[in-house]
């Protein structure tokens, strides 16, 4: 076996291989320096002049990117020239007032959405993630951890499901060992896992659990309000013992959408399929009647707590949208006055 299929490399990343270099996986990335695994060694890389000039920062590699690399001559280290098309991209609004995207993990198989069994529990948060990792082309799993310090899981789980439509979710322990095997069996055959959650929610323990040694550095939480600091201050692929992968990200304290609009329908699937049984097809969901989602409302049948998240995420959309579009018009009015400014610099050449 070459050494990169202990990393995910099959015939389907074959097929997509570039000319220049050879495929290596990103399995650290550190201020645009990245470590990249590759049949030769790892090698510490960077982006080649080419690449950076040709490209947006947002198109930069990830961990858990296929890339093309080319070994520099006697060094250990090595140019990366390309990204082989992306399977699976979990990304998130950049923090702040931006509407630039942020890559949080590539390449994966399973998006593993924590939250611990304690004031960390949040459905409505999980509602976001949800929307990001249907959107990502990744599958997602809920993972409820620190469940040796919960006396009855069974209500955690039912709110879980009520928004989580057929979603796995395992509730497991990293002190005991519940559901670790369950998860474990996931990642067969070099299958990759990325953990996405908030600090203080047991990542690094779950990867220690996973792999049945200390590989990650643990921090305690305060007890008051179960927050944690940040023990991953960076993002790390991970290769487990038993042959999966896992990618540890750090804790995200907030988590703003991006442009999430497939996510919505397969996110909320339950209020969109009411939407569309009522009477009218531009129904507002207000006073109209024959409106489906205001009788589910009134019956019980749909929980105000869930429409009232659904209608928030949805204005946050309609905001990102409006946003990325002013900033797509600055962008192309920069250019073209960069290009006039260049065009009056150039000598007018005599005939």
């Amino acid at each position: 076996m070459n050494l990169i299929e202990n990393f995910g490399w099959n015939d389907k990343w074959q097929e997509k291989i570039g000319a220049v270099g050879i495929p290596g996986r990103v399995v650290l990335e550190h201020k645009n320096m990245y470590r990249v695994v590759t049949d030769n060694g790892e090698w510490l890389s960077t982006l080649s002049g080419k690449y950076r000039h040709e490209h947006l920062h947002a198109e930069f590699p990830a961990v858990g990117d296929w890339v093309m690399v080319e070994q520099m001559p006697g060094e250990q280290k090595g140019i990366i020239h390309s990204i082989l098309p992306r399977s699976s991209q979990f990304s998130r609004k950049a923090a702040g007032e931006t509407s630039d995207i942020q890559i949080i993990a590539v390449n994966v198989d399973y998006v593993f959405l924590v939250m611990s069994l304690n004031h960390d529990f949040n459905v409505r948060r999980l509602e976001r993630y949800l929307l990001a990792a249907w959107d990502s082309g990744a599958n997602p799993v809920v993972v409820l951890t620190k469940s040796d310090e919960c006396e009855d899981l069974a209500p955690f789980i039912s709110e879980v499901e009520s928004v989580a439509f057929g979603v796995p979710v395992y509730a497991v322990s990293s002190v005991t060992g519940a559901g670790i095997d369950q998860l474990r069996k996931l990642l067969e055959n070099h299958k990759t896992g990325a953990l996405l959650g908030s600090s203080g929610v047991g990542k690094s323990s779950l990867i220690n659990a996973l792999s049945g040694q200390a590989i990650m550095a643990v921090q305690g939480i305060r007890e008051d309000d179960s927050k944690g600091r940040h023990t991953t201050t960076h993002r790390e692929l991970v290769r487990l013992p038993s042959g999966g992968l896992l990618i540890d990200t750090p804790g995200m304290r907030e988590f703003q959408l991006g442009d999430y609009e497939e996510g919505i329908e397969s996110g909320f699937s339950d209020v969109e399929d009411l939407a569309e049984l009522c009477r009218f097809r531009d129904c507002e969901h207000n006073n109209e009647p024959g409106c489906r989602v205001q009788e589910a409302l009134s019956t019980g049948e749909l929980k105000y707590d869930r429409y009232r998240s659904y209608l928030k995420l949805k204005r946050e959309l309609a905001h990102m949208e409006r946003k990325s579009n002013l900033a797509a018009q600055k962008a192309a009015r920069n250019k073209w006055k960069q290009i006039t400014k260049d065009s009056r610099k150039r000598p007018v050449q005599k005939r």
